[in-house]
């Protein structure tokens, strides 16, 4: 049969407060985030693994206190004194750790948006003393922020999160889909991105729908733990192979 054509379009994530569902796992970070909690000292450390929410929190965050979303890679001394007129969020921390410049920017962007009266939040994949930043100072004042920390997601938090990836695709899994995904991933808000990804991009492949079969034929060709079964043969109560499901990606429109 010959290979169909795929689009692998752009997914659009939804980062409204509805779409991010609250867990043992953060509910501590989403309450410290409500509009009604005041940051001691005005500041606030966000950590988590890839994929955890930090973003879609901080967009959340954003939405009420009307902050500014910045990537600390994009700071610079001379923009301080702007970025500093109101709420901000800077983003991805850890990764101006190389950077003496961008550290001496977001030094000198935490004195004066807090002497100024407006809250500042900062994000990064660690907790905050392992940040490594070299201007002892910075570091400092990153360690006495009060620290949310987002946890690795329980079975509840990590299907709704592929619930939630498959829905910014506009990909409607059928429903046997995410109980096997859930039950044979390795546990982590990265692997659900890269499997989501992976089996939206099989799919518009071979013109088929997202279904159980197609995740096992997924799950199979990654690779897998020494000693351990194929992803296939520790599934043998799948359905035969669904060669004639149609993959609906006519109705899917490109991001705007």
């Amino acid at each position: 049969m010959a290979q169909q054509l795929s689009f692998d379009l752009p997914a659009k994530p939804a980062l409204g407060r509805d779409d991010f569902f609250v867990a043992p796992s953060n509910a501590m970070a989403v309450a410290m985030l409500d509009p009604t909690f005041a940051w001691p000292g005005g500041k606030l450390v966000l950590s988590g693994p890839k994929g955890s929410g930090k973003t879609h929190l901080a967009h959340v965050w954003a939405s009420h206190s009307g902050a500014q979303i910045l990537p600390a890679w994009e700071l610079s001394k001379a923009a301080v004194p702007q970025l500093a007129d109101g709420p901000i969020v800077v983003e991805d921390v850890p990764e101006i750790a190389g950077s003496a410049d961008r550290q001496d920017a977001l030094f000198h962007l935490h004195n004066l948006v807090l002497a100024n009266g407006h809250p500042l939040m900062l994000t990064g994949r660690a907790a905050p003393h392992l940040w490594g930043m070299s201007l002892p100072d910075l570091q400092s004042r990153i360690d006495g922020a009060p620290h949310a920390q987002l946890q690795s997601p329980d079975d509840a938090l990590l299907a709704v999160v592929l619930a939630k990836l498959f829905g910014d695709r506009q990909v409607t899994p059928k429903p046997d889909v995410i109980p096997y995904l859930v039950a044979h991933m390795d546990r982590s808000f990265a692997a659900a991105a890269q499997i989501v990804g992976e089996l939206d991009r099989l799919a518009l492949t071979e013109g088929r729908m997202v279904s159980r079969s197609l995740a096992v034929q997924l799950m199979a060709g990654r690779s897998t733990p020494a000693g351990a079964a194929p992803a296939a043969a520790q599934d043998p109560g799948q359905s035969a192979p669904d060669s004639q499901d149609a993959h609906c990606d006519q109705d899917r429109s490109p991001d705007q």
